[in-house]
């Protein structure tokens, strides 16, 4: 009988280690709260289930067998420790994994990896900036550019919030230009891999910046002028869309949202059009879409493009400055971009190019009267840089990225008909620098950047040093 009774306690508690293990592995990525809770409690009747049998092979050897029965429990007492350490380390992970989900960037994304309730996350960045000539009369400045919060709750496994609130600038106040802002706040409904509804403040699916615009995933201290002046980041509008996954390899993103001002388009392009949002006029609408493509036969290679396609005339007049007639325009916006990137063994490739057209651009022009709107927009840039701490370094964890980029772009690259091209709206920057990383989420950066235009205006040259992370 002792025999037996041992075999059962030594069988039984080899099963429930055998169930912790598998447990345990499966905790390792539990989708949800509720799912690790689940495999808890099937743990915790197993136990139970075990410790009863071995309760009723003891009874008629009682006395012969109080030592194993204490073994037993103090193994369940092991094993429960270990099963609420493995809850802590779910819901309290020690180390935060940083992966772009849903186009968005890797530290606001994080909401998406949480079980259920609250996440923070973050990134900020300063520079300094050294002007090569005085001839423009530009001065050396530094800044902190930007401290940006990211605040998610996610209510149930299908419904979550996330924002952005972004203070540029360092202060609001006095005349340095600093400002408070929501970059994006938002609600999505999760109902199935291929469709998703998201509404809210909405960042605009455009280009690389627009969606990703934390400073370890960029080189340089400043943005492409690209993906500022012809791509109007950060934009960001009011409206309601679809996401998801068409397949594994290939998304999309397509929203309706509120229509540009073009009251406010100049001869930089449709920069200042943005309305953030901010008790924006609604009378027009857009839409926007974009489609991704990632084929799992080349690793870190990626292709997409996105439209934007709508009215900006916001039903407004627009008067003529020398004959003060007053014109309703629809001001037709379209903007169109293509991308694609490789990462692959330390080597970093971008390239991206974009065009767009504005309808009723004479009527715009006419009513500035100082300035001329152009009909077409274009700009494009490559970038590449290559890890070199590999080649010095063995199993680092650290990157030393030297980098170039070349843009050009030109803001008027037709005008419309009488009236007269711009030519230092058409400019050519030539950019090198160095892009270091001591660890994944901290950036540090040196550049140089010489800009050119076509009438021949000086431009100085600037070098920039500075630094990012996010969290």
């Amino acid at each position: 009988m002792k025999t037996n009774t041992q075999q059962l306690l030594k069988g039984g508690v080899l099963a429930i280690l055998a169930v912790l293990s598998y447990s345990a592995n499966a905790l390792e990525k539990p989708k949800t709260m509720d799912d690790m809770w689940k495999i808890i409690q099937a743990q915790q009747k197993q136990i139970e289930a075990l410790q009863a049998k071995a309760a009723s092979a003891t009874a008629p050897a009682k006395s012969e067998n109080t030592g194993d029965v204490k073994v037993l429990e103090r193994k369940t007492d092991v094993l429960s420790q270990e099963v609420e350490k493995l809850r802590t380390n779910l819901a309290i992970p020690e180390e935060a994994k940083y992966k772009s989900m849903y186009g968005l960037g890797p530290a606001a994304s994080k909401i998406y990896s949480v079980g259920k309730g609250l996440s923070i996350g973050g990134y900020g960045e300063a520079n300094y900036q050294a002007q090569i000539s005085d001839r423009t009369g530009a001065n050396n400045n530094a800044d902190f550019e930007r401290m940006v919060l990211y605040a998610g709750y996610k209510f149930t496994d299908n419904i979550l919030f996330n924002s952005e609130i972004e203070f540029e600038h360092g202060v609001t106040g006095g005349n340095n230009g600093g400002t408070v802002s929501v970059e994006f706040a938002a609600l999505d409904f999760f109902i199935d891999p291929m469709v998703n509804i998201r509404t809210g403040m909405l960042l605009m699916p455009m280009g690389f910046i627009n969606p990703i615009h934390e400073p370890p995933f960029y080189f340089g201290n400043n943005r492409p002028e690209v993906e500022r002046q012809i791509i109007p980041s950060t934009w960001r509008e009011i409206g309601v869309g679809l996401f998801g996954q068409l397949t594994p390899e290939l998304s999309y993103t397509a929203y309706g949202v509120g229509g540009m001002n073009a009251a406010n388009y100049g001869a930089s392009g449709i920069r200042s059009g943005r309305q953030n949002g901010a008790q924006a006029r609604a009378e027009d609408i857009a839409f926007v879409g974009r489609l991704d493509y990632a084929p799992e036969a080349v690793p870190g290679f990626s292709v997409g493009a996105s439209a934007y396609l709508g009215n900006a005339g916001q039903n407004q007049l627009f008067e003529n400055k020398v004959t003060k007639v007053k014109t309703k325009a629809d001001v037709f916006t379209q903007l169109y971009e293509a991308h694609a990137q490789w990462k692959y063994h330390g080597f970093e490739v971008r390239a991206l190019g974009s065009w767009g057209h504005i309808s009723d651009a004479d009527v715009l022009s006419a009513a500035k009267g100082t300035e001329t709107i152009g009909s077409d927009n274009y700009g494009w840039y490559a970038e590449a840089g290559y890890d070199v701490l590999p080649l010095l370094f063995n199993n680092t964890s650290q990157a030393l990225l030297p980098f170039f980029r070349y843009e050009h772009f030109d803001t008027i690259a037709s005008a419309p008909t009488g009236f007269a091209d711009d030519l230092s709206k058409d400019k050519e920057i030539y950019q090198v620098g160095l892009h270091y990383k001591p660890i994944p989420n901290v950036v540090i950066k040196a550049d140089y950047r010489n800009i050119r235009n076509k009438k021949g205006t000086p431009e100085p040259d600037d070098v920039n040093l500075g630094f990012g992370f996010i969290f």
